[in-house]
C-alpha cells in the first residue's frame, strides 16, 4: 500500500519525514545531503504519492505534501495542509495502535456510544458543549424519553424543547437544534447529512460538531479537535501556531479506517487521562511520544464575579406565581421565572448559592407583597405544578421551585 495511503488514507496532512530513514527505505546507503533530494523526486512520486504531491527539503528532513484529491472538481484539486509534523511513518501507525488499543478497553460506557445512530450522536454533542458528562446523562436519557427521533423534534413547540433543556443552560443550543431538526424533516425529508460540510450548513453546528458527528456516525476521516483534544496534542508536541495548527496535527494523527473510534479515543484520552491538573502520565498509551509527561504550570485564573439576586415568591393554594422574560432578551428569552424584586430588608424566606459560569450568585427569595403582585398588572400568570414542570422554566427557577415548595414557606429554608 503506498506510505501516503497508509498514513493518511484520502485525508490532507504533511509528513516530515527523515532523509535517512527515506534512504534506508530506498535501499540507499550513502547520505545523498538536502542538495541532491530532487534526485529522489521522481520515486517519491511514483511509489508514494500521486502526481502532485510535492516534496520539499530542509536540512536532514523531506516534507512530502499529501492532500486529497476531490473527484467532483474540474480536474485534479488537492486540499493541502502545510504543517510540520516530528513523527515517522511507523511512529504515527504505532501511535494509532497504541491509542484505538486503549479506547477498546478503557472508554467509558457512555449511552450514545453504543449505536452509531446520527440523531444521538447529534443530541449529545450539542449537549455536552460547555457541559460535563456526568451533568448531561440525565438531560440525555429524558430527552431521547421526550424526543426519540428527529421528526418528534421537529414537531416539537419551542417551549417544549426548552423545557427539557431547562437547567443545562446555554439555551440558544435548545432553539438552533429545534429549527435545524426542522431542516432536516422539512427540506431533507428527514434524511441527515452525511458529511461534516453538510452538517455545518445546519444551525448550531460548527466546526468540531460537525466533524465529530461525521466521522462516528459516518465514518468520514475528518479530525476533532475539542478543548480536551488540543490538551493532548500541546502536551505531546508543544504549543501550536494558533488553533489551526493543532486542526493540522490532529489530521495528520487521524486513521482513515478508524476515524470515529479514534477521534473519540482522542477525547476520551483528555477527559480522562491527561486531564488539565493531574495527568495520569505512566498508564498514557501515548506517552512514549509526549513531551511533557505531566502537568504544564498553573495558568492564571480570572477571579470570579459575585452579585447578589432577589426573587418573590407568590403561592396561592397548588399554584404559584410567574413572569415571563422578554422574547428579545439576550438571555434566556421568552423563559419563565419567579418575578423579581429590589434589595430589602424584610426577612427572606431563604438564601443559597447559584453559580452560572464565571459568576457566583446569592439568591435571596422573599415572600411576595400584595403591592408586587398587582404591580405586574397581568404580566404574571398562575400555574400549578404539573403545568410549571413541564414549561420552559429558568434552571434557577426550576430550582428554586423543586426546592420551596417542598418546605414550609413560613420559616427559613436552608439549601
Amino acid at each position: 500500500m503506498p506510505l501516503s495511503r497508509q498514513l493518511f488514507g484520502r485525508n490532507s496532512g504533511t509528513l516530515i519525514f527523515p532523509l535517512r530513514q527515506w534512504q534506508q527505505r530506498e535501499g540507499k546507503t550513502k547520505a545523498t545531503g538536502s542538495r541532491n533530494w530532487r534526485g529522489d523526486h521522481a520515486t517519491y512520486r511514483s511509489r508514494y504519492a500521486g502526481p502532485n504531491h510535492y516534496p520539499t527539503c530542509s536540512g536532514d528532513h523531506f516534507t512530502f505534501q499529501l492532500g486529497t484529491w476531490d473527484p467532483s472538481a474540474t480536474g485534479r484539486h488537492y486540499n493541502d495542509i502545510a504543517m510540520v509534523f516530528p513523527l515517522s511513518a511507523r511512529e504515527i501507525l504505532d501511535l494509532r495502535r497504541n491509542l484505538l488499543r486503549w479506547y477498546d478497553a478503557h472508554h467509558r460506557d457512555l449511552p450514545w456510544r453504543r449505536e452509531r445512530d446520527p440523531y444521538r450522536v447529534w443530541i449529545s454533542e450539542i449537549m455536552l458543549q460547555q457541559t460535563r458528562v456526568a451533568a448531561v446523562l440525565d438531560y440525555y436519557a429524558r430527552w431521547m424519553q421526550r424526543f426519540p427521533t428527529v421528526q418528534k423534534l421537529a414537531a416539537a413547540r419551542e417551549q417544549s424543547v426548552l423545557a427539557m433543556w431547562s437547567g443545562l443552560g446555554y439555551y440558544h443550543r435548545a432553539r438552533r437544534l429545534h429549527q435545524a431538526a426542522k431542516v432536516i424533516v422539512r427540506e431533507r425529508n428527514g434524511q441527515f447529512p452525511t458529511t461534516a460540510a453538510e452538517w455545518r450548513e445546519l444551525s448550531g453546528i460548527g466546526r468540531y460538531t460537525a466533524a465529530a458527528i461525521a466521522s462516528i456516525a459516518f465514518g468520514e476521516s475528518v479530525a476533532v479537535v475539542d478543548g480536551n483534544v488540543e490538551r493532548v496534542l500541546e502536551r505531546m508536541f508543544g504549543p501550536a501556531r494558533g488553533r489551526e495548527g493543532n486542526w493540522q496535527r490532529a489530521e495528520t494523527l487521524l486513521d482513515p479506517t478508524h476515524p470515529g473510534d479514534f477521534n473519540q479515543a482522542m477525547m476520551e484520552l483528555g477527559a480522562t487521562l491527561c486531564t488539565p491538573r493531574a495527568p495520569q502520565c505512566l498508564i498514557c498509551p501515548l506517552n512514549h511520544w509526549c513531551q511533557s509527561r505531566g502537568a504544564e504550570p498553573a495558568k492564571p485564573q480570572t477571579a470570579r464575579q459575585r452579585r447578589q439576586l432577589h426573587y418573590a415568591l407568590a403561592c396561592d393554594g397548588g399554584s404559584v406565581l410567574l413572569v415571563q422574560r422578554p422574547h428579545d432578551d439576550k438571555r434566556m428569552a421568552g423563559m419563565w421565572e419567579l418575578p423579581e424584586r429590589a434589595t430589602s430588608n424584610d426577612k427572606p424566606i431563604t438564601t443559597f448559592r447559584h453559580s452560572i459560569t464565571d459568576t457566583d450568585f446569592e439568591v435571596v427569595i422573599h415572600p411576595a407583597s400584595d403591592a408586587l403582585i398587582c404591580s405586574l398588572n397581568g404580566k404574571a400568570r398562575w400555574f400549578r405544578r404539573e403545568q410549571w414542570e413541564k414549561m420552559a422554566l429558568t434552571g434557577l427557577a426550576r430550582k428554586v421551585l423543586r426546592k420551596l415548595l417542598a418546605c414550609d414557606l413560613n420559616r427559613p429554608v436552608a439549601i
